[in-house]
């Protein structure tokens, strides 16, 4: 007794359309997903601070709550280490820079209108 093999029926690309979103069947162009994307709710304090753990002793500047949707924040990231003449990258919404740059960080989000505090020691 062989049972029915189900097959995955759905739209991956269309010539008609291009590439399609998994999600909700749409062209990429029009998907409906990445619109409802909202940015993360926080009590409005951008907090910066450096971390060492798990990076063998290397600092890194933190940068966390930030309300902006993930392109703005991407896009903050590479003006902020553009700014600081340094690597880093965005990780679940939080800035990383490499190095100590808390003072500059402030005062560059500071000047954005941000309230910024200092976190940590």
């Amino acid at each position: 007794m062989s049972t029915p093999i189900q097959q995955d029926t759905r739209t991956v690309y269309s010539s008609e359309h291009g590439r399609m979103c998994p999600a909700c069947q749409q062209p990429l162009a029009a998907c409906i997903c990445r619109q409802r994307v909202t940015p993360p709710v926080g009590d409005g304090v951008v907090r910066v601070g450096r971390e060492t753990k798990g990076r063998k002793g290397k600092g890194v500047t933190i940068i966390t709550g930030v309300p902006l949707e993930p392109a703005a924040l991407q896009q903050l990231a590479t003006q902020l280490k553009q700014h600081c003449g340094a690597g880093g990258t965005l990780k679940d919404g939080v800035i990383e820079l490499q190095g100590d740059h808390r003072d500059r960080v402030i005062a560059v989000l500071r000047q954005r209108g941000y309230q910024v505090k200092r976190a940590g020691g």
